[in-house]
């Protein structure tokens, strides 16, 4: 893994608590399920969260439970996708009420649409999906809402 990676995952766990304390989220209605390479059976718990990148939602956060498990998922949006050549996006499950939250099943992916986190075994705690997109300075973060 390079100093770069260890960087960007770094800021990945240090923005979720950040989040904490009162990052702007924008909500939608729940959507339907991209299709889970892990698990076939997962519906939407929460509210839609966006990443904001220069006042533009350009991606989406969402929560999932299945498979006795919970799972974060960012959809990265075509604006985003066409103005960039390359991205690495996050997405991970973050565990507790109130701030500094754990962050779990982190998978970080170069280049993709759809990232799925790892399934995490977190159905008995309050948890929140993260995802993460760089902008020219740094890495912007979106949330859906806890859900205990």
């Amino acid at each position: 893994m390079s100093i770069g990676t260890i960087a960007r995952r770094a800021a990945v766990v240090a923005g979720a608590a950040a989040l904490g304390l009162g990052a702007s989220l924008v909500l939608s209605a729940p959507a339907s399920a991209e299709t889970n390479p892990s698990c076939s059976s997962v519906t939407q718990i929460g509210v839609t969260g966006h990443v904001t990148v220069g006042g533009a939602n350009v991606a989406s956060v969402k929560q999932f439970k299945g498979c006795g498990k919970n799972w974060a998922y960012t959809y990265v949006w075509e604006g985003y996708r066409s103005n960039h050549s390359s991205w690495e996006v996050c997405t991970g499950v973050a565990t507790g009420s109130s701030g500094p939250f754990t962050l779990e099943g982190l998978k970080c992916n170069n280049n993709k649409v759809e990232n799925w986190s790892s399934g995490t075994a977190t159905l008995s705690v309050c948890t929140h999906a993260i995802g993460t997109l760089p902008s020219d300075s740094r890495q912007e973060f979106g949330k859906t809402d806890i859900r205990c």
